[in-house]
């Protein structure tokens, strides 16, 4: 059983799970964030004074990102994973967004060990004591989606269950739904929504939390971690126990030792923090440029430090993949830096994927220039990886540019690995240990294994071109000659000119309505007068009057709010 398939979800927008849609809309009004509804669509599920004014002033204001990540906190385990994920997303957020939703925290009260026992028998089919000696009813860590639980094999090896809380499942997937809807209607309804692509975020963030979901593929990241450093002694990753694991259910072997960030133990058991930093550095980056494959949650509670300074790994719920074709992107990307060649940062930003639309490109490599002479003739050694991240990232922001999937899941896991570094050892420099890797990478791209590859691949594009070349210029002389050969364009620089004459042709019915209501109005009351009409009179005008000024107040303020953009 596998999560990761894409899930097809209804074409009504609200008319499941509507109690949850309103928990959702009350949370926003609540927390004075009721401006976003009429963005999200979810004007209809609060009343019409709440959506106005929200949520009384604290009469200490919150901030804008202290509302965000309470509203996330208030919705549960879905939200508060959106948030974790966001607050990595330097390309999308200012900074102050992301160190307030990075004080998100998994974590949850414990599940009933009763609970947990029918989860584990409805799993692996068989009562606890027949499975293991000792299973723990209190457990080792409870979050959002499960809980981790200390056991005993039968044959007395110490273990780690990780079991899924009853019901998360069903409450995760009735959400990933309502998140795309509520991003399908954000992209209706606000042009900036659509520049971020926020519907290919949220199918982007849904793939991500469903896989973590799916114990069985945590099981299997974990097994190619194994296999990757199976061959280092200083790297310890746990063996996965598949006869006692399901999608639900994940026994590993138990690790022990000091927590990473455990300073004053690491001290005490003698072991050197800069020399331990610089391992940790080691093994992240070969995850990454080595392997491909890396791990990408690499906080201080998933690195464990044995006596002799062996690091063991866990929680692999969360990995990054670099294919080939990244891995080459981003050598060319440092030879340009490094070559000092603006033009050619440019059009490895765009191979990359960094635009989503067309851009200005004079004023995207004037703001590159200034950026890479801040860097120019400096050794790599001695630039502040941190420093040059967060120049790159407010650059990216500036010009609207986003970060493919992949690669916001990169640089969030160099920050935070620099970050655990630096923990450990305040002085450490992460381009110190990258130089070797960036190097490789340069010239792995100009290596003659590489260019045969190459030059292989081209010969078999070059000669399946030359077969169907003839066939299809055929196909092309034949319909100019029928006159059936039709060329698709399409100017997107006349869109924005398009839209503008639409709000402006849309003002002008509105306008004319609300002109011919009035004018209607007005020889209504004057020509005619049946009995009694006296006392209707007022009444009538005044309803007339009423709908006649919400029609102008609505057209001012659509007026005032195009200006405003």
């Amino acid at each position: 059983m596998s999560f990761s398939a894409p899930r097809t979800f209804p074409k009504q927008r609200f008319t499941r799970y509507a109690s949850r849609y309103r928990q959702i809309a009350e949370a926003f009004a609540r927390h004075g964030m009721a401006y976003l509804l009429s963005v999200l669509g979810l004007e209809r599920f609060v009343s019409f004074p709440r959506r106005l004014f929200g949520r009384q002033q604290h009469h200490i204001p919150y901030t804008r990102p202290e509302r965000v990540r309470l509203v996330l906190e208030e919705l549960g385990t879905t939200f508060i994973k959106l948030g974790q994920i966001l607050s990595t997303r330097a390309d999308l957020l200012p900074p102050e967004y992301q160190q307030e939703l990075a004080k998100l925290q998994d974590s949850a009260p414990p599940v009933p060990f009763e609970e947990v026992e029918q989860v584990v028998v409805a799993e692996l089919g068989q009562p606890l004591d027949r499975l293991f000696q000792a299973f723990a009813e209190i457990p080792l860590a409870a979050a959002s989606i499960g809980q981790v639980h200390a056991a005993t094999l039968l044959d007395g090896t110490e273990v780690v269950v990780k079991v899924q809380r009853p019901g998360v499942l069903e409450q995760v997937e009735e959400d990933l739904g309502i998140l795309q809807n509520l991003a399908r209607a954000a992209e209706r309804r606000w042009d900036l929504a659509d520049q971020y692509d926020l519907v290919g975020l949220a199918e982007e963030f849904a793939r991500t939390l469903r896989s973590e979901l799916d114990y069985v593929h945590e099981g299997q990241n974990a097994e190619r971690f194994r296999s990757n450093f199976s061959k280092n002694p200083m790297v310890r990753v746990p063996r996965v126990y598949w006869h006692l694991t399901t999608p639900r259910i994940l026994t590993l072997e138990r690790m022990r030792g000091i927590k990473i960030n455990d300073l004053d133990a690491l001290d005490a058991a003698g072991i050197n923090r800069t020399k331990l930093a610089e391992q940790a550095s080691q093994i992240l980056l070969k995850m990454i440029f080595e392997d491909g494959y890396y791990h990408a949650d690499p906080h201080p509670g998933n690195f464990f430090v044995e006596s002799s300074s062996r690091i063991g790994l866990v929680d692999f719920g969360m990995v990054g993949i670099l294919d080939e074709h990244s891995q080459d992107e981003l050598a060319a990307l440092l030879f340009a830096v490094t070559t000092h060649n603006t033009d050619r940062v440019v059009e490895t930003l765009i191979e990359l994927g960094v635009a989503r639309e067309r851009i200005d490109r004079f004023h995207l490599r004037s703001d590159l220039d200034h950026l890479i002479a801040r860097y120019y003739d400096r050794p790599l050694g001695e630039i502040s990886f941190a420093a040059l991240l967060t120049d790159a990232l407010a650059l990216i922001r500036e010009h609207r540019l986003g970060l493919p999937a992949h690669l916001a899941l990169l640089v969030k896991t160099l920050i935070v690995g620099e970050g655990l570094a630096r923990q450990l050892d305040p002085s450490f420099n992460l381009t110190t240990v990258l130089v070797p890797y960036a190097q490789g990478l340069i010239l792995r791209q100009f290596s003659p294994l590489r260019w045969a590859r190459r030059l292989g691949a081209a010969s078999l594009d070059a000669a399946l071109l030359g077969v169907e070349l003839p066939q299809q210029l055929r196909q092309i002389f034949g319909d100019l000659e029928r006159g059936g050969f039709e060329v698709g364009m399409r100017p997107m620089g006349f869109e924005p000119l398009i839209q503008r004459f639409e709000r402006l042709a849309n003002r002008i019915v509105l306008g004319i309505i609300a002109a011919a209501f009035v004018n209607g109005l007005a020889v209504l009351v004057s020509t005619y007068r049946p009995p009694g009409f006296e006392r209707w009179a007022g009444i009538i005008f005044a309803s007339g009057f009423l709908a006649a000024s919400m029609l102008g107040a609505y057209l001012a303020w659509s007026i005032v709010r195009s200006r405003g953009r």
